[in-house]
């Protein structure tokens, strides 16, 4: 396709990043009205290892939209 391997590299990473972001667990709670994400998921470590992002801070976010 004419990509270096280094882009090529950075779109593989991101794609599987993407890909272990579907397979995340988030568990609903209190009827719905909230969500948590265990910290323990290998999906989530594997997303932030990825892309580099700090893993707490992901957890968070994930379930809170401000």
């Amino acid at each position: 396709v004419g990509v270096k391997e280094s882009h090529q590299t950075t779109i593989f990473r991101i794609i599987a990043a993407i890909l272990h972001l579907g397979n995340l667990e988030i568990q609903a709670e209190r009827d719905g009205d909230a969500c948590s994400v265990s910290s323990e998921d290998e999906h989530l470590n594997n997303f932030c290892g990825l892309l580099g992002v700090e893993h707490s801070q992901m957890q968070h976010w994930l379930c809170h939209r401000k």
